[in-house]
């Protein structure tokens, strides 16, 4: 029988795992290329509400991710952050998602320099509708390319945190 440290430790082992990107792939989403993109209206960072359907005319990149501040979140946001002027330049909308509270992702987003939107899915309702929902309550690092329109042009589920955003960027321009 396993002790009460063990526990806690085989415990602890997986949510470092989870959290620091090397636990399993996510899992298929019920959201196929050619879909229309689930409306939804999310708190920024920044207080605003963003609704997805206001960006209709534009093509716009979600990033779920896991957790503000974990090593490969981190990664990844900095890496967006690095190329964003790209993004912008082509006339492309950058937001991240996940299930930290607005507090969570302004201390982020002021640490780590982010030049993007962060949104909150608190309620984890929108990571529900996309279908990157982790079993433990976290969101899983999952992209959506949306192209004009609102229709799903290219989901992204096997993501390397820092070469991830020039590959988003560079399937956008040709979208």
């Amino acid at each position: 029988m396993l002790s009460v440290f063990s526990l806690r430790l085989l415990v602890s082992s997986f949510v470092l795992l989870y959290l620091t990107g090397c636990a399993a792939k996510p899992n298929d989403t019920a959201l196929k290329v050619g879909d229309m993109a689930p409306d939804f209206e999310l708190k920024a960072d920044d207080g605003r509400t963003v609704k997805l359907s206001d960006y209709k005319d534009k093509t716009v990149v979600l990033f779920f991710y896991p957790k503000d501040e974990t090593p490969g979140c981190t990664k990844e946001a900095c890496a967006f952050r690095d190329t964003y002027d790209d993004f912008k330049a082509a006339g492309i909308e950058v937001f991240g998602i996940s299930v930290d509270n607005i507090d969570s992702h302004q201390a982020f987003k002021k640490k780590q320099n982010l030049n993007f939107t962060l949104l909150s899915d608190e309620t984890k309702d929108v990571s529900k509708k996309y279908g990157v929902l982790g079993l433990m309550g976290y969101s899983q690092r999952v992209t959506f390319l949306i192209g004009k329109g609102g229709i799903i042009k290219k989901i992204f589920k096997d993501v390397n945190p820092e070469q991830h955003a020039k590959e988003v960027l560079e399937i956008a321009k040709a979208v």
